[in-house]
């Protein structure tokens, strides 16, 4: 896999797409551009239905992929989808619960 491709799997279901993320660091800008231009187009087929992002891979990112994860919330809200996050590190959950994101994202605990 080359530098400019995005480490992420898609699965794509009759009512649900699940993206999994391969880094287990997402920290860095390059790193995210490519994630947003893999992201938003997933995002904009998947008008209507259920996009899981899964975290199992992921232990550590940056304030600026919460960001881009927004981005994708908001887009995905707007297409008539419903986003969740799934499978995240209990400290990039503890992220969320101190910006309060918890009451934006739909974060399904793990193993469920």
């Amino acid at each position: 896999m080359g530098p400019e491709e995005s480490r992420i799997i898609v699965e794509n279901g009759t009512d649900v797409t699940i993206v999994t993320f391969q880094e287990e660091n997402i920290l860095e800008e390059d790193q995210i551009r490519r994630l947003e231009r893999a992201l938003l187009p997933v995002v904009r087929k998947n008008q209507e239905k259920r996009l899981v992002l899964n975290f199992a891979h992921v232990k550590f990112m940056s304030s600026a992929f919460l960001g881009l994860l927004v981005k994708v919330h908001k887009r995905a809200i707007d297409a008539g989808g419903h986003l969740q996050l799934y499978n995240l590190d209990p400290k990039i959950h503890k992220v969320f619960e101190i910006t309060k994101l918890t009451r934006v994202f739909d974060i399904v605990p793990s193993g469920t």
